[in-house]
């Protein structure tokens, strides 16, 4: 997932700006004026660009699901085969999502539900497959681990690496991003690493 170094669109400082104010205070105790205020249009302006709160959360959370998965697939593909090196480069992707946008962990974690059927199903379509990028890496460099193991060990490495929202911020405890990082890809790597140790054919 390379860093992006061009200056957001409107349309992105709303959604970021929406992501913030829902994590902090929830889909419905945010509104619309207040998401305006905070980019500094009026209120019925974002409707030239959403069709309203719901539209938002749609799009952050079926558009941070979409990101993973194409992220995941053109670290699979940089990687050239290399298990070991995929796996490390998944690490990094996430790591970097679970650092950068601890917001949208917050709401999918809490307002996930809220989406229609049909957005919500797209969600877990693309989850599950960014799931299975994982679980097929975990088994190449682990060929002797059920693909279930495999697969709850993934989930369990998820739950790790989401965790960040509830690590406070840098400087009150938490310590610099850099620190962080590293912390999280010694506990990731370790977690996969245990399976070897653990595996029951």
């Amino acid at each position: 997932m390379s860093t992006r170094t061009d200056a957001p669109t409107r349309r992105e400082q709303i959604l970021k700006e929406a992501a913030r104010l829902f994590a902090e205070r929830g889909f419905h105790g945010v509104g619309v004026d207040e998401i305006g205020a905070a980019v500094g249009i009026s209120g019925p302006g974002l409707y030239r660009h959403f069709a309203g709160k719901d539209a938002m959360l749609a799009e952050l959370l079926v558009g941070i699901s979409g990101r993973l998965l194409t992220g995941g697939k053109q670290r699979v593909a940089e990687a050239a085969g290399e298990p070991e090196a995929v796996l490390s480069s998944l690490i990094d992707g996430h790591i970097d999502f679970a650092l950068d946008d601890r917001s949208l962990i917050t709401l999918h974690d809490r307002e996930l539900d809220r989406l229609r059927d049909s957005d919500r199903k797209l969600v877990r379509q693309l989850q599950r497959q960014y799931v299975e990028l994982w679980v097929e890496t975990v088994v190449a460099i682990h060929p002797e681990v059920p693909e279930a193991q495999a697969r709850a060990a993934v989930h369990a490495v998820f739950g790790l690496l989401n965790s960040t929202p509830h690590l406070g911020s840098y400087g009150s405890g938490l310590p610099g991003r850099a620190a962080t990082e590293e912390l999280l890809r010694r506990l990731a790597h370790g977690a996969f690493a245990a399976l070897a140790d653990g595996s029951t054919a």
